[in-house]
């Protein structure tokens, strides 16, 4: 089965757009280098938990909501490969660029896929 890295970021409501300017730009560049498929899902109802949810997973702030994001891959080895050849990619260069988001406070991880109902 696929390989899939998951992605929580906190992001300021009104860096939407700059978050998603940056998101556009990087996305035709991980399928490029093998992803199969790139989404990223704007928070819109998230409620508090008790104990625990997405909000404070990532510390999130009055301001802030949190983005959910996900990168499927053939496999985790095709992921590493792709990540290296984003990041040393010049059209992800940065420089001058401020990001829009909170990088400390991202939470990402990979996962092997055991299951898709696509229906």
């Amino acid at each position: 089965m696929a390989y899939v890295e998951g992605f929580l970021v906190p992001v300021p409501v009104a860096n939407r757009d700059a978050y998603l300017e940056l998101a556009a730009r990087a996305a035709p560049l991980f399928r490029e280098y093998g992803a199969l498929e790139v989404v990223e899902c704007w928070g819109s109802d998230l409620p508090d938990g008790k104990v625990t949810d997405f909000r404070m997973a990532v510390k999130a702030e009055a301001g802030e909501t949190v983005v959910f994001s996900w990168i499927v891959y053939p496999s985790k080895a095709v992921r590493d490969e792709a990540v290296q050849k984003v990041f040393a990619d010049p059209r992800m260069e940065m420089e001058g660029m401020e990001m829009p988001f909170s990088g400390q406070r991202m939470v990402f991880g990979g996962f092997d896929m055991i299951l898709k109902d696509a229906g």
